[in-house]
Protein backbone atom coordinates (compact mmCIF):
# COMPACT_ATOMS: atom_id res chain seq x y z
CA UNK A 1 0.00 0.00 0.00
CA UNK A 2 2.82 2.50 0.96
CA UNK A 3 4.73 1.79 -2.48
CA UNK A 4 1.54 2.48 -4.50
CA UNK A 5 1.03 5.42 -2.39
CA UNK A 6 4.44 6.25 -3.18
CA UNK A 7 4.15 5.75 -6.93
CA UNK A 8 0.69 7.75 -7.48
CA UNK A 9 1.87 10.55 -5.94
CA UNK A 10 5.11 10.87 -7.85
CA UNK A 11 2.77 9.88 -11.06
CA UNK A 12 0.95 13.14 -10.03
CA UNK A 13 4.10 15.41 -9.60
CA UNK A 14 5.12 14.51 -12.81
CA UNK A 15 1.94 14.88 -14.46
CA UNK A 16 1.28 18.33 -16.22
CA UNK A 17 -1.67 20.44 -14.90
CA UNK A 18 -5.02 20.06 -17.16
CA UNK A 19 -5.74 23.69 -18.02
CA UNK A 20 -9.56 22.72 -18.00
CA UNK A 21 -11.92 20.11 -16.89
CA UNK A 22 -12.87 17.46 -20.21
CA UNK A 23 -16.83 16.67 -20.06
CA UNK A 24 -17.30 13.31 -22.23
CA UNK A 25 -21.05 12.34 -23.42
CA UNK A 26 -21.51 8.86 -23.56
CA UNK A 27 -24.63 6.67 -23.46
CA UNK A 28 -24.17 3.32 -21.92
CA UNK A 29 -24.79 1.11 -24.77
CA UNK A 30 -22.30 3.15 -26.49
CA UNK A 31 -19.13 1.01 -24.62
CA UNK A 32 -17.08 0.61 -27.61
CA UNK A 33 -16.82 4.28 -27.82
CA UNK A 34 -16.08 4.82 -24.31
CA UNK A 35 -13.01 2.00 -24.33
CA UNK A 36 -11.71 3.95 -27.40
CA UNK A 37 -11.60 7.51 -25.85
CA UNK A 38 -10.20 6.15 -22.87
CA UNK A 39 -7.56 4.36 -24.42
CA UNK A 40 -6.96 7.91 -26.08
CA UNK A 41 -7.18 9.22 -22.25
CA UNK A 42 -4.21 7.01 -21.22
CA UNK A 43 -2.19 7.49 -24.18
CA UNK A 44 -2.33 11.55 -24.19
CA UNK A 45 -2.90 11.73 -20.26
CA UNK A 46 -5.94 13.76 -20.80
CA UNK A 47 -8.52 13.60 -18.11
CA UNK A 48 -12.03 13.64 -18.91
CA UNK A 49 -15.39 12.79 -16.46
CA UNK A 50 -18.14 11.14 -18.40
CA UNK A 51 -21.63 12.46 -18.54
CA UNK A 52 -24.11 9.53 -18.74
CA UNK A 53 -26.07 10.86 -21.73
CA UNK A 54 -29.68 10.32 -22.93
CA UNK A 55 -30.17 7.42 -25.29
CA UNK A 56 -33.14 8.49 -27.07
CA UNK A 57 -33.44 5.34 -29.19
CA UNK A 58 -33.85 3.73 -25.82
CA UNK A 59 -36.61 6.30 -24.38
CA UNK A 60 -40.57 6.38 -25.46
CA UNK A 61 -41.38 9.30 -27.36
CA UNK A 62 -44.21 10.27 -24.88
CA UNK A 63 -41.29 10.13 -21.92
CA UNK A 64 -39.85 13.32 -23.93
CA UNK A 65 -39.39 15.98 -21.68
CA UNK A 66 -39.07 19.63 -22.39
CA UNK A 67 -39.48 19.34 -26.18
CA UNK A 68 -41.99 21.88 -28.33
CA UNK A 69 -42.71 19.36 -31.04
CA UNK A 70 -44.97 21.78 -32.88
CA UNK A 71 -42.26 24.36 -32.81
CA UNK A 72 -39.50 21.91 -33.93
CA UNK A 73 -41.75 20.86 -36.90
CA UNK A 74 -42.84 24.34 -38.11
CA UNK A 75 -38.72 25.97 -37.37
CA UNK A 76 -37.26 22.46 -39.06
CA UNK A 77 -39.94 21.01 -41.20
CA UNK A 78 -39.96 17.44 -39.75
CA UNK A 79 -40.05 15.77 -36.64
CA UNK A 80 -37.23 14.72 -34.04
CA UNK A 81 -35.76 12.11 -34.07
CA UNK A 82 -34.85 10.12 -31.29
CA UNK A 83 -31.29 10.12 -31.52
CA UNK A 84 -31.78 14.19 -31.90
CA UNK A 85 -33.23 14.40 -28.64
CA UNK A 86 -31.37 12.28 -27.10
CA UNK A 87 -28.13 14.39 -28.11
CA UNK A 88 -30.01 17.69 -26.95
CA UNK A 89 -30.36 16.45 -23.29
CA UNK A 90 -27.01 14.74 -23.24
CA UNK A 91 -25.85 17.97 -24.14
CA UNK A 92 -27.68 20.37 -21.58
CA UNK A 93 -26.86 18.17 -18.97
CA UNK A 94 -22.93 18.24 -19.88
CA UNK A 95 -23.62 21.68 -19.68
CA UNK A 96 -25.27 20.96 -16.04
CA UNK A 97 -23.06 18.95 -15.21
CA UNK A 98 -20.47 21.63 -15.60
CA UNK A 99 -21.98 24.34 -13.22
CA UNK A 100 -22.54 22.22 -10.49
CA UNK A 101 -19.28 21.30 -10.18
CA UNK A 102 -17.43 25.23 -10.59
CA UNK A 103 -14.92 26.54 -13.20
CA UNK A 104 -14.90 28.62 -15.46
CA UNK A 105 -14.84 27.53 -18.55
CA UNK A 106 -14.62 23.76 -19.88
CA UNK A 107 -14.33 21.68 -22.81
CA UNK A 108 -17.17 19.23 -23.72
CA UNK A 109 -16.66 16.73 -26.60
CA UNK A 110 -18.66 13.76 -28.12
CA UNK A 111 -17.63 10.04 -27.57
CA UNK A 112 -17.01 9.74 -31.34
CA UNK A 113 -13.74 12.50 -31.71
CA UNK A 114 -10.27 11.50 -32.61
CA UNK A 115 -7.85 13.75 -29.79
CA UNK A 116 -5.09 15.22 -30.52
CA UNK A 117 -2.15 15.86 -27.80
CA UNK A 118 -2.03 19.23 -28.74
CA UNK A 119 -6.17 19.74 -28.65
CA UNK A 120 -6.22 21.57 -25.06
CA UNK A 121 -3.77 24.07 -25.46
CA UNK A 122 -4.84 24.92 -29.07
CA UNK A 123 -8.18 25.15 -26.98
CA UNK A 124 -7.28 27.49 -24.37
CA UNK A 125 -4.99 29.75 -26.99
CA UNK A 126 -7.80 30.34 -29.26
CA UNK A 127 -10.22 31.54 -25.79
CA UNK A 128 -7.09 33.51 -25.23
CA UNK A 129 -7.63 35.37 -28.42
CA UNK A 130 -11.05 36.01 -28.24
CA UNK A 131 -11.75 36.59 -24.82
CA UNK A 132 -15.00 37.65 -24.95
CA UNK A 133 -16.34 34.62 -26.24
CA UNK A 134 -18.88 32.69 -24.39
CA UNK A 135 -18.12 29.30 -26.39
CA UNK A 136 -16.02 28.83 -28.98
CA UNK A 137 -16.71 25.45 -31.23
CA UNK A 138 -13.63 23.62 -32.10
CA UNK A 139 -15.08 21.33 -34.39
CA UNK A 140 -17.55 21.92 -37.92
CA UNK A 141 -18.40 20.49 -40.74
CA UNK A 142 -18.82 23.61 -42.94
CA UNK A 143 -17.05 27.47 -42.62
CA UNK A 144 -19.00 28.78 -45.90
CA UNK A 145 -18.23 32.52 -45.56
CA UNK A 146 -15.76 32.54 -42.90
CA UNK A 147 -14.47 35.61 -41.39
CA UNK A 148 -11.25 35.49 -39.58
CA UNK A 149 -12.28 37.52 -36.08
CA UNK A 150 -8.45 36.71 -34.74
CA UNK A 151 -5.74 34.08 -34.50
CA UNK A 152 -4.28 32.58 -31.70
CA UNK A 153 -1.10 31.33 -30.80
CA UNK A 154 -1.46 28.14 -32.04
CA UNK A 155 -2.09 29.72 -35.57
CA UNK A 156 -5.70 28.48 -35.32
CA UNK A 157 -7.93 31.07 -36.61
CA UNK A 158 -11.41 31.97 -34.73
CA UNK A 159 -14.23 33.71 -36.37
CA UNK A 160 -17.69 33.62 -37.40
CA UNK A 161 -19.29 32.08 -40.83
CA UNK A 162 -22.05 34.76 -43.01
CA UNK A 163 -23.54 30.95 -44.01
CA UNK A 164 -24.70 27.90 -41.96
CA UNK A 165 -25.44 26.03 -39.88
CA UNK A 166 -22.15 24.86 -39.53
CA UNK A 167 -22.72 21.45 -38.29
CA UNK A 168 -20.93 19.41 -35.63
CA UNK A 169 -21.00 19.68 -31.78
CA UNK A 170 -18.59 17.13 -31.23
CA UNK A 171 -16.02 19.71 -30.05
CA UNK A 172 -16.26 22.92 -27.71
CA UNK A 173 -14.97 25.04 -24.83
CA UNK A 174 -17.74 27.15 -23.05
CA UNK A 175 -17.23 29.58 -20.68
CA UNK A 176 -19.25 29.78 -17.09
CA UNK A 177 -21.68 32.78 -18.07
CA UNK A 178 -21.95 30.38 -21.61
CA UNK A 179 -23.33 27.51 -20.42
CA UNK A 180 -25.55 29.69 -18.02
CA UNK A 181 -27.06 31.78 -20.53
CA UNK A 182 -27.08 28.52 -23.05
CA UNK A 183 -28.54 26.13 -20.53
CA UNK A 184 -31.53 29.23 -19.73
CA UNK A 185 -32.08 29.77 -23.54
CA UNK A 186 -32.32 26.16 -25.27
CA UNK A 187 -33.99 24.34 -22.17
CA UNK A 188 -36.88 23.55 -24.13
CA UNK A 189 -36.49 21.94 -27.37
CA UNK A 190 -37.35 23.43 -30.80
CA UNK A 191 -34.05 22.85 -33.32
CA UNK A 192 -31.68 20.15 -33.15
CA UNK A 193 -28.88 20.69 -30.80
CA UNK A 194 -26.09 21.73 -33.24
CA UNK A 195 -28.21 24.29 -35.37
CA UNK A 196 -29.67 25.84 -31.92
CA UNK A 197 -26.37 26.46 -30.14
CA UNK A 198 -25.06 28.58 -32.98
CA UNK A 199 -27.49 31.08 -32.52
CA UNK A 200 -26.06 33.42 -30.32
CA UNK A 201 -28.39 36.17 -32.40
CA UNK A 202 -31.14 34.55 -30.44
CA UNK A 203 -29.15 33.32 -27.27
CA UNK A 204 -27.83 37.02 -26.97
CA UNK A 205 -24.75 35.16 -26.24
CA UNK A 206 -21.21 35.23 -28.12
CA UNK A 207 -20.60 32.49 -29.87
CA UNK A 208 -17.31 31.71 -32.00
CA UNK A 209 -15.42 28.69 -34.39
CA UNK A 210 -12.07 27.91 -35.61
CA UNK A 211 -11.33 27.23 -39.22
CA UNK A 212 -9.82 23.98 -38.57
CA UNK A 213 -10.88 21.18 -36.73
CA UNK A 214 -8.49 20.63 -33.42
CA UNK A 215 -9.52 17.22 -33.28
CA UNK A 216 -10.62 14.51 -35.37
CA UNK A 217 -13.12 11.64 -35.47
CA UNK A 218 -12.65 8.17 -34.66
CA UNK A 219 -13.58 5.52 -37.07
CA UNK A 220 -16.70 4.86 -34.88
CA UNK A 221 -18.04 8.45 -36.09
CA UNK A 222 -19.34 5.85 -39.15
CA UNK A 223 -21.70 3.57 -36.51
CA UNK A 224 -23.85 7.00 -35.88
CA UNK A 225 -26.19 7.15 -32.66
CA UNK A 226 -28.11 10.30 -34.34
CA UNK A 227 -29.88 8.77 -37.65
CA UNK A 228 -29.24 7.55 -41.05
CA UNK A 229 -30.00 9.49 -44.51
CA UNK A 230 -32.97 7.51 -44.58
CA UNK A 231 -34.75 8.33 -41.23
CA UNK A 232 -33.92 12.21 -41.99
CA UNK A 233 -35.84 11.40 -44.70
CA UNK A 234 -38.84 9.66 -43.82
CA UNK A 235 -38.91 12.53 -40.87
CA UNK A 236 -39.70 14.98 -43.30
CA UNK A 237 -42.91 16.68 -43.49
CA UNK A 238 -44.67 17.04 -47.00
CA UNK A 239 -43.47 19.81 -49.15
CA UNK A 240 -46.27 22.57 -48.21
CA UNK A 241 -45.65 21.92 -44.63
CA UNK A 242 -41.95 22.69 -44.86
CA UNK A 243 -43.00 26.64 -45.98
CA UNK A 244 -43.13 27.75 -42.37
CA UNK A 245 -39.35 26.14 -42.05
CA UNK A 246 -38.13 27.99 -45.23
CA UNK A 247 -39.57 31.10 -43.75
CA UNK A 248 -37.82 30.64 -40.69
CA UNK A 249 -34.53 29.95 -42.27
CA UNK A 250 -34.67 32.77 -44.67
CA UNK A 251 -35.13 34.88 -41.47
CA UNK A 252 -32.52 33.19 -39.24
CA UNK A 253 -30.33 33.59 -42.63
CA UNK A 254 -30.76 37.74 -41.95
CA UNK A 255 -30.07 37.37 -38.61
CA UNK A 256 -26.73 35.61 -38.97
CA UNK A 257 -25.48 37.83 -40.99
CA UNK A 258 -26.18 40.81 -39.21
CA UNK A 259 -24.75 39.18 -36.44
CA UNK A 260 -21.54 37.98 -38.12
CA UNK A 261 -20.69 41.76 -39.66
CA UNK A 262 -22.25 43.79 -36.35
CA UNK A 263 -21.44 41.79 -33.14
CA UNK A 264 -17.58 41.48 -31.61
Amino acid sequence: MCSMSLTALAESHFMPAQPVPVYLINIDRATDRLAEIQRQSDELGIRFERVDGVDGGLLPRDQWVDVDHLRFQRRHGRIILPGEYGCYRSHLMALRQFLANGGEMAVIIEDDVALDADFLARAMAAKKAAPTADLIKLVNHRWGGFRVATRSDKGDAIGRCLFGPQGSTACYLVTRSGAQKIVKSLAIMSLPWDVAVERGWDMQTSIFSTRTNIVGFSRLQKSTMIGWRRDYRAAKSSAWRRVPAHLFRTWDFFRRIAYVLTTQ
